[in-house]
């Protein structure tokens, strides 16, 4: 007889491993099941070209709750975050280099505006406040607003206790934030076009809108919650790519009995009467499980992996008008040496940070226009980082890589597909980069191009879209994945949900997975 697991958990991403690491660190017996042969989901390490490897899908890391690297001990199963200091923004003739010391980057945007360089100052202020009165939502489990139960709302009235005291221009700006385009809510603060598009662009990442879109406002609030021991808006890369994030959690759960198993990919989720009762994997292995986590999109847990007819048809329509949208992709390259910019030649600091091509708000919402109609963008919003200036280890010695994330590559094609559009966009990313970066093309030894195809196939995401599902204003908080379901549960008893699909969305940030496996403790007593 094959053993019965207190939970099995779909997909063995960094939330997935989360969930199965509070909830071992509870007693109970827990099986992961990840389909590839590597953990991590979007956060993984793998070596695509001999003695290349590469963070595939993303990147970067600022978003992971302190609290997870804190209960789980993540740094004792071989966690190490190292700083990336600051963005560089090549121009035809000149550069715009923010970094980390804030007296130096209030010279260099001096250097552009002194009104802006006043500004910078209140602005990142004034941000850090709004990051700080929002930060605790990233740890509530959303009321049902369908429901009148007090206690689901206790939470929010602290928030809006918190508002309250809020001096009367810090509302206004956080009303603002919620309604307003990037671009418009810096138009406020800022003249200097390279800084203005620079920083709207974290407005844009992973939706399909511009950064004239309204809403893209709170994306932008969004990413600036990340942080790196305590400092707001710092943003790093693991030691050994973001699959070390992964690896780390994933040992901790073992540590605690997890049991964790690769290349077993879930066909099916049993259920008997209204609740779910195991898994089938593709093998035909039938496995039983007091509780069912998945961690993987709405679309393949509700859609795919369930009998038709198990749901109401009010929610299954309300999952297939679930967004997702995919609008990135990502290009990776083994370097024999580093690029030289034409503005700023030569190796340097500027290079150890984030590079962002992003020139002008025109280039950035042209780039979007292609999008609009189709197409990927001719000239993308590209934002790189060439990790081996940080963490040699991941390339061979005197070699680097770059990894490239692309704005804009929409799903959805207008004319031909992305099997035979992939190479073409690929130019379009190295032609970019070449305008600014001339040698670029003489040291590329290998290229990976990632469309948002590929993924949706390599990685499992539907569209192609990174936080599983756009962060757009009403695919948030208690409309995430669907309005009344966003407390983690599903229709479905013992069926549950702790992906980037619940709230607080996406990136790499482990809150979706923790708050759900607490959940969990709360509904059930250990089964005997």
């Amino acid at each position: 007889m094959s053993r019965r697991y207190d939970a099995i958990i779909i997909g063995g991403g960094h939330n997935g491993l989360t969930s199965a690491a509070y909830l071992a660190r509870a007693g109970w017996r827990v099986l992961v099941l990840e389909r590839r042969h590597v953990l991590g989901g979007a956060a993984v390490t793998e070596e695509i070209f001999p003695g290349f490897r590469f963070t595939v899908a993303s990147y970067v890391v600022s978003l992971l709750r302190p609290e997870i690297i804190r209960e789980l001990e993540l740094p004792r199963h071989g966690l190490s975050i190292l700083p990336l200091d600051g963005t560089f923004t090549p121009l035809d003739d000149d550069y715009l280099w923010r970094v980390d010391d804030h007296s130096k980057t209030q010279r260099e945007i001096r250097r552009w505006s002194r009104a802006d360089a006043e500004a910078y100052d209140e602005y990142g202020l004034l941000m850090v406040e709004m990051a700080r009165f929002i930060k605790p939502i990233l740890s509530v489990v959303p009321p049902d607003p369908s429901r009148l139960r007090p206690g689901e709302w206790l939470p929010l009235a602290g928030l809006a206790r918190a508002f309250s005291k809020l001096p009367e221009a810090q509302q206004a700006v956080f009303i603002q934030l919620m309604t307003m385009s990037a671009a418009d809510f810096l138009d406020q603060w800022f003249e200097t076009d390279p800084l203005k598009a620079t920083m709207s662009a974290s407005g844009v990442i992973g939706t399909f809108q511009g950064i004239r879109s309204p809403g893209t406002a709170y994306v932008l609030l969004h990413h600036y919650m990340g942080e790196i021991d305590g400092a707001f808006r710092s943003w790093g890369i693991p030691r050994g790519g973001t699959g070390a994030i992964s690896e780390a959690i994933a040992s901790s759960a073992r540590t605690a009995g997890a049991e964790i198993r690769t290349s077993a990919p879930v066909a099916q989720i049993r259920v008997q009467g209204d609740a779910a009762t195991g898994v089938v994997l593709e093998s035909g292995e039938e496995i039983d499980a007091r509780v069912v986590l998945s961690s993987i999109d709405v679309k393949r847990t509700f859609l795919d992996m369930v009998e038709p007819g198990t749901f109401e048809p009010d929610f299954v329509d309300e999952i297939r008008r679930y967004k997702f949208r995919g609008s990135s992709g990502k290009v990776n390259l083994a370097l024999d040496g580093l690029p030289d910019f034409s503005c700023l030649p030569g190796a340097g600091d500027h290079l150890r940070g984030a590079i962002s091509f992003s020139p002008s708000v025109d280039y950035m919402e042209q780039a979007y226009d292609d999008a609009k109609y189709g197409r990927f963008s001719r000239r993308p919003y590209v934002d790189t980082i060439i990790p081996t200036l940080v963490d040699p280890s991941m390339a061979p010695p005197g070699k680097h890589i770059m990894s490239c994330f692309v704005q804009y590559a929409p799903y959805n094609l207008a004319e031909g597909d992305w099997d035979s559009q992939k190479e073409a966009f690929g130019d379009a990313v190295i032609d970019t980069i070449a305008e600014r970066a001339p040698n670029i093309k003489d040291i590329i030894l290998h290229r990976q191009v990632l469309t948002p195809l590929d993924i949706e196939r390599d990685f499992g995401l539907t569209e192609g879209n990174i936080f599983q599902g756009e962060l757009s204003l009403e695919q948030l908080f208690f409309n995430r994945p669907a309005p009344g379901w966003a407390r983690y549960r599903t229709p479905l008893e013992d069926l549950w949900m702790c992906g980037s699909a619940t709230h607080p969305g996406g990136g790499i940030m482990g809150a979706p997975g923790r708050i759900a496996a607490l959940e969990v403790l709360r509904a059930h007593r250990k089964p005997a």
